[in-house]
């Protein structure tokens, strides 16, 4: 490479002159090829290696100071730091795309394969128990117990009563106030807004 020639070149590019950036391009081209052909960036084919090497030369014409009369090493850096961003990004993309990127746990192990509908009920079935957790906390001790036995637990109403030395009617009275409250709660409850 003459860099006295290549600085002229520049030079000349730089104020727009077509045929001095197709001689700096050719110039360049050993050194682009060469490049290209030692990188490998996921996704990419050596036109497209080669393509960004050549948008990277032209781009350093643009901004080239020239005083600085250092050309030919400029841009050589400048191309070698471009391909090693864009090998860096690949790494990167590639280890948000290959198959540890998406891991599929019990709860949407078949989302993959569901219909949109099946995913909605199952993410409004997820909002729905969050919200009768919520409920849930907004009863008191007594009530709470209630709903536990008989629900979590699985036990009957009879029984509850009997554990609790009251009435079955008290028992059924407290039961249904309980559900009323649960029912008022949830209703307020918007799935959209």
């Amino acid at each position: 490479m003459d860099y006295d020639y290549m600085e002229n070149l520049a030079k000349e590019a730089k104020l727009h002159n077509k045929k001095a950036k197709e001689m700096l391009a050719q110039e360049f081209t050993p050194f682009i090829l060469n490049l290209s052909k030692k990188s490998f960036i996921n996704s990419y084919e050596l036109a497209d290696i080669q393509n960004e090497c050549y948008k990277t030369l032209f781009k350093c014409i643009e901004v080239y100071n020239l005083e600085k009369h250092r050309f030919a090493a400029y841009a050589t850096i400048a191309i070698k730091n471009q391909i090693n961003v864009l090998i860096r990004n690949s790494i990167k993309r590639a280890s948000g795309d290959g198959p540890n990127a998406f891991i599929l746990d019990d709860k949407y192990e078949n989302i993959l394969f569901s219909d949109p509908g099946e995913i909605d009920e199952m993410l409004l079935e997820e909002a729905y128990k969050e919200k009768l957790k919520e409920a849930l906390k907004a009863l008191d001790i007594s009530e709470l117990e209630l709903i536990t036995y008989v629900y979590y637990k699985k036990y009957s109403l009879k029984k509850y009563a009997e554990v609790k030395g009251v009435k079955y009617s008290a028992a059924y009275t407290k039961k249904k106030k309980v559900l009323d409250k649960l029912g008022t709660s949830l209703l307020s409850f918007q799935f959209y807004e």
